[in-house]
């Protein structure tokens, strides 16, 4: 319950007093997040008939607020997190990959969201996942440890707690055949998702997980019981979300639907419930992500808009549910996760998306060692491998076209590719305009490979893009040659590998390669480049096109790119497109030799060279 104020001239002065130390408390709530890893919101009841039951979870829907459409920028961990602490996209901030080789610093005169809390007068408290992408900052937590608890504040000191739970995080789905113990739920009668092969192996997992929600369920709801048993329920704000999309295969780490859409839910007591934007057990059908928390957060707790924010407040004051329910736009992006190497934008607007893929000629299906612990993702794998996949099945596992377009509402699972057909190509051609807009309003340092954005740009990432963004649109102009037909691109391509510029000569062979055979004028240009060009990976690239097309056997130029990389980004970057000819092409595989790459490289534990290595060279 809530302590009534004293309205006598002594207990008007205690309070102001108070409120210089801890930030006028008693008018600002406090703030629970409960967070849970991996999973998306199709797995729960609340929002799929086939998801679990999670009756904590729904009992706060039914008191709070339930967010249809909300949803992770990025689908997975790390750049997730990064976005969420700062209220800034990843590719904005170099912090869209995952993990960071290096930690980079936030954009100058902001700080990460907690740290502003805490300066008006909250205890800051998270337990105990951090998994930023930025350099460490100690005034944004109070604590931040597996022991982390808001119940170390000062007597009346409003707090902001993170709970965290990895219940349903990956890891949890790696288990061995031996380990298949009964499921709570019914395996024969579980759904499987129709990119998936329908066998005993897919329904026991899909089962398993749906198990571990309900598991989630109840730790959810003895933390609620210990917040109610401390008497802070009446004045505390709860948000339930997950912290990205996942975790069957081909869902965490990939740009679809299934990545992204996470399950949200927002309750407050009656004391705040103005600060929501609709009634108790209402759903609001406006877009919400990742990069609108810190705002969020801020505008509950009575905060000034940060600049430099690229989110914007969707609860608290000022904000409408007409307003709300109007936003139909969501972001996101997917790079490298872990050691495999790609290049992803995404824009949704309303029930239409609009993908980017701009290393189109490389499955998703590429080898990521920790996604393929999973059985589930070994079968899919061997099935493919054996011809006994459908072509809707197959499609993970096969090169994509360079943009796609999907109408959600028809297709959930993004089997259906409109952008060829010409009833959609208005469409198509409005909403690659708009995402060209939004990576140019950034810029995105995406179009630079992650070795070289390091070294030009880690000691101020949103500077430096700032800086350069003439440079970056540029780039971005080359890689979208690859949407026009090649007679008219053939131009500009040529000036492009002719550029003096590295990362402009980067771009016209990465659109050489999205052609394909289209652009066999550009071999001899390419052999030439492939052994002379003074960028590493401008040679990598070469040597890529001319093993695509078939026009050059690509091993001996790429131990050569191995053999010259200074960085281990820069090894890792050639180590994926040795995996794509592997595991995606008729050339004999490569034999490795770790004398090749740096001895500390291959002794990183968990490192992307020496997973790759340990893939190769079994």
């Amino acid at each position: 319950m809530i302590r009534p104020k004293i309205c006598t001239l002594f207990g008007l002065v205690a309070m102001f007093l108070a409120a210089q130390v801890v930030g006028a408390e008693q008018d600002r709530p406090n703030i629970l997040w409960i967070v849970s890893e991996d999973n998306s919101a199709e797995y729960l009841r609340l929002y799929a008939p086939t998801g679990a039951p999670m009756p904590n979870v729904e009992r706060l829907a039914e008191q709070g607020v339930v967010f249809n459409h909300a949803f992770s920028n990025s689908p997975v961990c790390s750049t997730a997190r990064s976005t969420i602490i700062s209220g800034v996209y990843g590719p904005h901030a170099l912090t869209h990959h995952h993990r960071r080789h290096e930690l980079v610093p936030i954009a100058d005169g902001l700080r990460m969201f907690p740290y502003y809390l805490r300066q008006a007068g909250y205890y800051t408290s998270n337990n105990s996942k951090e998994d930023y992408n930025y350099i460490g900052d100690s005034e944004v937590w109070n604590e931040s440890s597996n022991k982390a608890t808001y119940r170390k504040r000062a007597p009346g000191q409003p707090f902001f707690h993170v709970q965290n739970f990895g219940t349903t995080h990956e890891g949890k789905l790696h288990f061995k055949k031996e380990d298949m113990t009964p499921t709570k739920t019914d395996v024969e009668r579980v759904s499987v998702s129709p990119v998936h092969p329908n066998t005993k192996l897919f329904r026991y997992t899909n089962a398993r997980y749906r198990d571990l929600h309900m598991t989630l369920d109840d730790q959810i709801g003895a933390f609620l019981e210990k917040l109610e048993a401390d008497g802070l329920a009446d004045d505390t704000i709860i948000f339930y979300y997950g912290d990205h999309g996942g975790v069957l295969p081909g869902s965490k780490g990939y740009l679809y639907e299934r990545g992204l859409q996470i399950p949200m839910v927002v309750y407050a007591p009656e004391k705040w419930r103005h600060l929501l934007p609709s009634g108790p057990g209402t759903r609001v059908d406006g877009f919400v992500s990742f990069v609108d928390l810190a705002p969020t957060v801020l505008n509950l707790a009575g905060i000034d808009a940060q600049k430099g924010h690229d989110g914007k407040a969707f609860l608290g004051d000022g904000v409408s549910l007409s307003e709300l329910n109007a936003r139909d736009t969501n972001f996101a992006y997917a790079d490298r996760f872990d050691e495999k190497i790609d290049f992803v934008r995404g824009l949704r607007v309303g029930n239409f998306k609009y993908v980017r893929a701009y290393h189109p000629y490389q499955p998703d299906g590429l080898m990521n060692e920790y996604r393929y612990r999973m059985l589930a993702y070994k079968e899919w794998a061997e099935l493919h491998a054996d011809g006994e996949l459908t072509d809707k099945q197959a499609q993970f596992f096969k090169a994509r076209a360079p943009e796609g377009l999907y109408d959600l509402d028809k297709d959930p699972y993004e089997l259906n590719n409109l952008a060829d057909d010409p009833a959609y190509a208005k469409k198509l051609k409005s909403m690659r305009k708009a995402l060209r807009a939004r990576l140019e309003s950034l810029p995105d340092l995406g179009f630079y490979p992650e070795s070289a954005a390091l070294a030009l740009a880690k000691s101020g990432p949103i500077a430096y893009g700032d800086d350069n963004k003439k440079k970056i649109v540029k780039l971005m102009e080359i890689a979208d040659l690859s949407l026009l037909p090649f007679k008219k691109a053939k131009k500009d391509l040529g000036a492009a590998l002719d550029s003096e510029d590295p990362w402009e000569r980067y771009w016209g062979l990465v659109v050489c390669s999205s052609f394909g055979n289209e652009a066999l004028i550009y071999v001899g240009k390419a052999k030439e480049m492939a052994k002379k060009d003074s960028e590493n990976l401008v040679r990598l690239r070469a040597v890529e096109f001319l093993g695509l097309i078939g026009a050059e056997n690509p091993n001996e130029g790429l131990a050569q790119c191995l053999r010259d990389s200074t960085h281990e980004v820069e090894a890792n970057i050639v180590l994926n497109t040795v995996v794509l000819f592997s595991d995606f092409s008729d050339w004999p595989k490569l034999e490795l030799d770790e004398s090749w790459v740096k001895a500390e490289w291959l002794a990183t534990e968990r490192g992307n060279v020496s997973r790759r290595y340990g893939y190769l060279m079994p």
